[in-house]
């Protein structure tokens, strides 16, 4: 066995080499790309020798993705993505004076994977589709965050100088919204514009009810409000008015790549799979998908996706002392996912719903109650996939239906 530590910049690994006895064998610094893995596997090369095509390397490095994972994992190596949390902790088992430098990480990354491996999960071998989803979802994901956050700005610049449009918009980064501020982004322009600009821009906007909401819109735009400087004033209208036009092209990106996020997820084998669980659709499914991957060995049974996804919780136990605590270190992409689809799956699932009821009757907040139901949809989705069934309503709930059949 050789053992190896990387620790990964922008533009450098620093990589040490660390045989079975734990004694340093080789350190570097090394570039990041072609150039870079070319050398570790000269310097991984001199250290086995005629030995090479028997020994296993075991890596550990503090990322799961990116093309240098994915060279090492396609020579062979057996890579270990860790936490870095758990590198922090591990490496105050040998210091505690705090000192921290790149080359000592890569030692202490070896030495992890030298005592430690059995604790460590390998990067797991997810397919090229499943790859692909995560890319796209992830993505979609991100810009949705971002028009989130662009729209709160929004939202505070016209708070500072145009309290009516507040008013006179809902959905500021409804097409709409945008249409209209974009046009007219402080209250003197907004003031005059007429119906049939307002009626236009509603309609473009696919909205019903246009008159009404026309009449709305004009009347909070054309109502008395407390004002500013007019130099202010012009300054806000200037920001507004770019704030809208990124908010405009975040929200053209986003059905672009909806598209592709739909179409990378229903080539994928396990798509009829997920789309049978109650509260997943394409895009919800695709996200599930992205961060569990579909590696059918990477999960040895359902509770080890459900500590994966950060739904199960966890026990803290001391003397006479032991409470139950929800899990505050999770992914947060998938636990979104997965609490979005439990929210769904209460109109979707009798089961369920049911199951969520009894959360609320013990005495659970929504929040925990959902996260029980999460808990449990997950645990269902493993079994589905384990065994490549669809999801089953009778199945998956049999208390419910048994609850229902003493009833009638």
């Amino acid at each position: 066995m050789l053992y190896v530590g990387d620790d990964w910049a922008e533009d450098h690994h620093d990589v040490e080499l660390m045989d079975s006895a734990g004694r340093r064998l080789a350190r570097a610094r090394l570039p990041e790309g072609a150039a870079g893995i070319a050398r570790l596997h000269a310097m991984i090369g001199a250290e086995l020798g005629a030995d090479a095509d028997m020994a296993e390397v075991a890596i550990g490095i503090e990322t799961d993705r990116g093309p240098w994972v994915a060279a090492l994992i396609a020579a062979g190596y057996t890579v270990y993505a860790v936490n870095p949390l758990s590198v922090a902790r591990y490496r105050e088992r040998h210091s505690v004076s705090g000192a921290k430098s790149d080359p000592a990480d890569a030692h202490t990354l070896a030495d992890m994977v030298r005592t430690d491996s059995h604790q460590l999960r390998p990067v797991a071998g997810d397919s090229a589709a499943a790859e692909a989803v995560k890319v796209v979802a992830r993505s979609h994901k991100t810009m949705i965050w971002d028009r989130t956050r662009h729209t709160q700005r929004l939202r505070h610049a016209l708070r500072e100088y145009f309290p009516a449009a507040l008013e006179a918009f809902d959905d500021l980064d409804a097409a709409d919204a945008l249409e209209l501020l974009g046009r007219a982004p402080d209250p003197a322009s907004a003031a005059k514009l007429n119906r049939s600009q307002i009626r236009a821009a509603l309609k473009h906007a696919g909205r019903r009810d246009i008159d009404t909401k026309t009449s709305r819109i004009q009347d909070a735009l054309r109502g008395e409000q407390l004002g500013r400087d007019p130099v202010i004033t012009t300054a806000y209208a200037a920001a507004t008015r770019s704030i809208v036009a990124v908010l405009t092209t975040l929200n053209e990106q986003i059905a672009i790549l909806q598209e592709q996020v739909e179409e990378h997820f229903h080539r994928h084998p396990d798509a009829e799979i997920i789309l049978s669980q109650p509260g997943l659709g394409p895009i919800l499914g695709a996200r599930v998908l992205a961060e569990f991957g579909d590696d059918p060995a990477r999960y040895a049974d359902a509770k080890a996706r459900k500590n994966y996804a950060g739904t199960s919780p966890i026990t803290r136990a001391s003397g006479k002392k032991k409470v139950v605590l929800a899990r505050f270190v999770h992914q947060d992409r998938l636990i979104d996912a997965l609490m979005t689809q439990a929210f769904s799956a209460l109109r979707a699932s009798p089961g369920a719903r049911a199951y969520y009821d009894k959360q609320r009757a013990r005495g659970l907040g929504h929040n925990p109650a959902l996260r029980q139901l999460a808990n449990r949809l997950v645990g269902i989705l493993h079994g589905c996939l384990k065994t490549r069934t669809l999801y089953d309503e009778a199945t998956a709930w049999p208390s419910h239906n048994r609850d229902q059949q003493t009833a009638a």
